[in-house]
């Protein structure tokens, strides 16, 4: 008998030839956590590991077409959603999945590639805060880029961060994991409109890592994808995402990147999650 298929997701993001970031570092990430991942490139990156030399989009048209095939024929549990060059792209992929409101989607924004390479124009912060945003079960994403998508076009005073959480919940988004990472110590807090549900964080590595928010994004697309509910797959996706980056390599002369199959290796440790407080009283620990 031909075995069960496992859970299909559909990831949305740019090409990166390294497979340290983008559409490579997803379909790794899913593979890993059983899932089957297709894809839909927004665009592709001329780099390495160390530097991104260019960046091309494709035609929103072309992006519409490669992800309703798919769609039509294969059973899609959940969508994953990364950089996009233009707003007409965002604008395609946001047709799309409006069509699909049932499926869960894991939204990853990414704005910038490094220092000379922004992904960050007005028009496509406010496709993705009008657009995507509205239709997302989890957005992933740090301060800088909550508080562009709170106030996309730049004119008005910028919100606080905890007023930019709060105007992108109120727009349809159901969950928000706020990321930090300027600090020696990475935090993650998990809101909903009920508040914060939960706040994880762990010593920062001393390396540059590649691929972070792809990962983790994928990772918690995969557990949805398996039936997780959000605050379990967020918690799950976490220690996955810790593991992969305490098993970092660095296959070229630029960053770092997670090992994605680091259960693969035989690693025995074990090491959890540094700490992880829920909304209620008392403390966890993973």
């Amino acid at each position: 008998m031909p075995s069960e298929t496992p859970p299909i997701v559909l990831t949305f993001g740019l090409s990166d030839p390294t497979g340290g970031s983008g559409v490579q570092a997803d379909l790794m990430t899913l593979a890993s956590m059983g899932c089957h991942g297709v894809t839909v490139l927004t665009g592709y990156t001329v780099r390495d590991s160390a530097n991104c030399d260019e960046v091309t989009g494709l035609d929103p048209e072309v992006v519409a077409t490669q992800a309703r095939m798919l769609l039509e024929d294969m059973p899609i549990a959940a969508f994953k959603v990364g950089a996009a060059t233009r707003a007409e792209v965002v604008s395609a992929i946001a047709e799309v999945v409006a069509d699909y409101d049932d499926i869960p989607l894991i939204l990853a924004p990414d704005f910038t590639l490094d220092d000379e390479h922004v992904l960050a124009a007005d028009d496509l912060r406010e496709a993705i805060a009008d657009l995507l945003a509205p239709q997302t079960t989890l957005l992933v994403a740090d301060h800088a880029t909550l508080l562009a998508l709170a106030q996309p076009d730049g004119d008005a005073e910028a919100p606080s961060l905890d007023a930019a959480i709060s105007h992108l919940l109120s727009q349809g988004c159901e969950y928000i994991l706020s990321t930090q990472t300027g600090t020696h110590r990475l935090v993650n807090t998990l809101f909903s409109e009920d508040g914060q549900l939960r706040e994880d964080m762990w010593d920062r590595g001393p390396h540059r890592i590649m691929g972070l928010t792809d990962t983790l994004g994928a990772a918690i697309a995969a557990l949805l994808a398996n039936g997780q509910d959000p605050a379990e797959a967020v918690r799950e996706a976490q220690e996955y995402l810790y593991q992969a980056t305490l098993n970092a390599y660095r296959p070229g002369m630029g960053a770092y990147l997670p090992d994605r199959f680091f259960w693969a290796r035989g690693s025995e440790d074990e090491t959890p999650v540094a700490s992880g407080k829920d909304a209620s009283p008392g403390e966890a620990r993973h």
